[in-house]
């Protein structure tokens, strides 16, 4: 309990002028980036990473935090309006939404969306600070070998979720491992893989990776784009008028949706966020396919289900509180916005751990407050000033956005490092990701790879020289056990188990999903 007041006392934090407006404007910025098909709020807190160089932890993370619920939320602007997920997370709201919008329903679809990743934002945070403390206990029993088994777990959920190929997202996560290898050893002070050049001796910094595997790989993606059919949809998209009051859901559509409803998705999205590398895309996805087998309507999923569009918002919207508990605990990261997050921690000199909640909370409850805060406030707040305009930001040229997203990007290379050849490496590593992007490897996979491959080689390292080389210590040991076997657990199930017979209506909305990321 006295935890959780500690918690609360990072509302106080908002209350400051300054960190009040990086919050808002982290909010803007995220719904901008989230609403634009082909942004998304990694991308945002990517461009903006520089900026954390030169400001407080406290406005940093309050910032990425607001970005973060943004972000997660607008993706259901344009999936809704013009059919094109804003987000991926969002692609189920787009089969319901935009079913809603045809049938003149458009603002009726955006105000239960809003409502729905309002009501599992806010439950979700609540989740986080409740069970946190729980979670720095136990995190405290995992040690050296279990944290290796942890890594491991988590590297390989992170591929085998991804909706390519597993071979191919392993590749990218060993490329991802291989480079952050290249500087000074993790246990001892020798260069390694530096090919006799001065540059290469403190190794790769995260901003190039980053900026070069989401930003520039993205702008070339979208230069090699044809983009007849977006054009198409813009011009529907400035057709539309749209008043505030048509946003408001009625309180006969919330009771018919069902206040579980909202409960469940908020419960799937935390826990499913939780997981590492499981993301939105999963949680929605999950919580969408329950909520139409549990649905006393099933035959309206797929031409305009209110309760479809509030399973999936509320738990996509939850699943951001969920990320952060891995993250904050063991340094993994929960999904690609909490990996860049995690950037900003290390940035400023904060490590994840349990006694980050003991040494530091003063700087990381104002983030969770930042949290609450968009997603009980700011995201209706937004919906009822700006949502007749919403559909006018896919409006912008797409050569004056992304020339101006690249010119940001080499700038923020540059600030981040103040060297010339990172900058040069975030066009080298752009170049990379786009061709695997275009061979269906993951740069996600590759990125998280990079992340966590310093500490798997650390981990691994230390538990053979303490136990004098011998590998049983992974098996004999409880907690590195427990993980090893819960990533066999998740290998059987995701893999290995097949379902029988027909195709399954969920399964056929996986399909339909799949065909959603492949056209975003």
């Amino acid at each position: 309990m006295d935890s959780f007041l500690t918690f609360l006392n990072g509302f106080a934090a908002l209350a400051d002028p300054t960190i009040l407006a990086f919050m808002v404007g982290g909010f803007l910025v995220g719904t901008f980036f989230g609403a634009m098909p082909g942004l998304t709020s990694v991308l945002a807190i990517a461009l903006l990473l520089p900026i954390t160089y030169t400001i407080d932890v406290v406005p940093a993370l309050v910032m990425c935090a607001a970005i973060f619920m943004a972000g997660m939320y607008s993706g259901s602007i344009t999936a809704t309006t013009i059919n094109i997920p804003g987000a991926p997370s969002s692609m189920m709201t787009a089969v319901e939404g935009h079913a809603l919008m045809k049938k003149g329903h458009g603002a009726n679809a955006l105000g239960h969306a809003a409502l729905g990743s309002m009501i599992g934002g806010s439950i979700g945070v609540l989740f986080l600070m409740a069970f946190m403390p729980l979670a720095a206990q136990l995190s405290l029993l995992v040690r050296t070998p279990g944290k290796f088994s942890l890594v491991l777990f988590a590297l390989v959920v992170i591929v085998i979720v991804d909706k390519g190929s597993i071979a191919k997202g392993f590749v990218a996560a060993f490329l991802g491992i291989m480079l952050a290898t290249i500087g000074i050893d993790v246990l001892q002070p020798i260069p390694r893989f530096s090919f006799g050049t001065e540059v290469l001796i403190e190794g790769i910094d995260l901003m190039p990776l980053v900026i070069g595997a989401f930003a520039v790989s993205e702008i070339l993606i979208q230069a090699s784009t044809r983009d007849s059919e977006l054009a198409q949809s813009i011009e529907r998209a400035k057709g539309l008028r749209i008043r505030r009051r048509d946003f408001l859901p009625s309180m006969e559509e919330i009771r018919r949706i069902g206040f579980f409803t909202y409960i469940k998705g908020s419960i799937i999205g935390y826990l499913i966020g939780i997981l590492p590398g499981a993301g939105g895309s999963m949680a929605a996805f999950v919580s969408y396919a329950e909520a139409q087998r549990s649905s006393d309507h099933p035959e309206e999923y797929g031409r305009g289900s209110r309760q479809g569009i509030a399973a999936a918002e509320s738990a996509n919207n939850s699943m951001c509180s969920g990320a952060f508990v891995p993250m904050l605990m063991f340094g993994i990261p929960g999904d690609p916005t909490t990996a860049i997050v995690l950037g900003v921690l290390v940035i400023n000199g904060l490590q994840p751990g349990a006694r980050l909640l003991d040494n530091q909370i003063d700087l990381i409850a104002p983030m969770f407050a930042s949290l609450f805060i968009s997603a009980l406030i700011l995201i209706p707040l937004t919906l009822w000033l700006f949502g007749p305009w919403f559909v006018r930001i896919v409006s912008i040229p797409r050569g004056l956005l992304y020339s101006s997203i690249a010119v940001v990007a080499m700038v923020g290379a540059y600030v981040a490092t103040y060297s010339v050849f990172q900058m040069s490496l975030a066009l080298v590593f752009g170049v990379l990701a786009y061709f695997m992007r275009k061979q269906n490897y993951s740069t996600v996979s590759m990125l998280l790879g990079f992340i966590l491959g310093p500490g798997l080689e650390q981990y691994l390292r230390r538990s053979l020289s303490l136990n004098d080389g011998n590998p049983m210590v992974f098996l004999t040991s409880p907690d590195s056990l427990f993980f090893l076997l819960l990533t066999a657990l998740f290998v059987y199930l995701i893999l290995i188990r097949k379902p029988k017979g027909s195709k399954s209506e969920r399964e056929e909305v996986a399909e339909e999903m799949q065909k959603y990321e492949e056209e975003l």
